[in-house]
């Protein structure tokens, strides 16, 4: 029957883009017949779901999915475990020798010898695209990463570290080419900011990064009325983490020059951690914490509450981030961390900041 093979055929499909040569996968059954409908207008009319349990079952008996068995269900009937394993693609293809030869002159292959899981033809498809590409790559125009990706690999999200393809940047590493020989270029996001009154681009040398939003028209209002500590030129809007990938445009809109960068966030680990992996990124900059600031937030310790549970408590990032405070300060640091507590940054208003003038 012609739909049993449709169905079938998506689904060994999906089953096939997510196998990894060397790990299992784990899905989620629901998710999978979530776009198995999208695809098939008429699903239901074809009754897709037994003919999904089927396909699911031919693939349990080939061994390519292995159901977890924690007493979860899909709640369809018949039932099926919620979770399954995507077993680990079996390794059929092996490259020709001569062909490795004519290539050898721009790659190394050196990883696929010792590891020949890896010798698949998607990854030879990828190579020759490759190949092809850099044999008149000086002659290109510099684009961006999304751009080049998609017309090497077909995606655009193929060279970004995503979910979706976990192991694209991946494969540059194992063919041994870098980045920069792809003439592309990782262009920062925009983001949103406030220079000073008065003050032209010339003029900005001390900037103020705030990771919430609501903290950037508080520090906004106390700038205007020469309140606010460290008098920066310019005010930044950070938005939680995204600063972490934004923030190289700021040297796509400003001179070249040095800059004073104070980086203010919540007191928790996620603010933790994206200034320290400023810092990291970024060592040829002047980044610190604005510890004016964060002393505030301290003196407003009654107004802390929970830790988000989905937050990673990162110990490097937690000690390099305390050792900029006083052993009096760090103590409750330590006591916020210990209780799982955090203070955020909308403690700070315009009423509260009265108190320290």
């Amino acid at each position: 029957m012609i739909t049993i093979d449709i169905i079938e055929t998506r689904v060994r499909g999906f089953i096939a883009d997510i196998q990894h040569p060397k790990q299992k996968k784990k899905i989620n059954i629901n998710d999978l017949e979530v776009q198995l409908r999208k695809l098939l207008n008429d699903y239901f009319e074809m009754e897709g779901y037994s003919l999904f349990f089927r396909a699911i079952e031919i693939l349990q008996v080939e061994g390519q999915l292995i159901p977890i068995k924690n007493n979860q269900y899909n709640g369809k009937t018949p039932a099926l475990p919620l979770f399954f394993w995507v077993n680990i693609k079996v390794h059929t293809d092996k490259w020709d020798r001569l062909e490795v030869m004519k290539l050898s002159d721009q790659f190394d292959f050196s990883y696929y010898e010792r590891h020949p899981e890896w010798q698949t033809n998607d990854e030879w498809n990828r190579i020759q695209k490759l190949y092809t590409f850099l044999k008149s790559s000086q002659e290109r125009a510099i684009v961006s990463v999304e751009e080049r990706s998609l017309e090497l690999f077909g995606h655009e999200k193929f060279l970004l570290d995503s979910d979706s393809f976990p192991d694209g940047k991946g494969f540059l590493a194992r063919i041994g080419i870098s980045e920069d020989k792809l003439r592309m270029v990782n262009y920062g996001e925009p983001f949103v900011f406030w220079i000073k009154q008065g003050k032209e681009m010339k003029d900005i040398h001390r900037i103020l990064i705030v990771e919430n939003l609501s903290f950037f028209h508080t520090s906004i209002k106390l700038l205007e009325s020469n309140q606010l500590d460290y008098e920066p030129e310019l005010i930044i809007y950070g938005e939680g983490a995204k600063i972490e990938r934004s923030f190289s445009f700021f040297f796509r809109m400003f001179p070249v020059k040095s800059y004073l960068f104070y980086y203010a966030g919540d007191l928790d680990a996620a603010g933790y951690g994206i200034l320290i992996r400023l810092i990291e990124k970024y060592p040829d900059c002047s980044i610190q914490p604005a510890l004016k600031i964060y002393r505030k937030m301290l003196q407003c310790l009654e107004q802390r509450n929970d830790q988000k549970n989905r937050q990673t408590q990162n110990l490097k990032y937690r000690d390099l981030f305390f050792q900029w405070f006083t052993e009096e300060e760090q103590a409750l640091l330590m006591q916020l961390w210990q209780e799982n507590k955090r203070i955020p940054q909308e403690v700070l208003t315009i009423e509260t900041w009265r108190r320290w003038l």
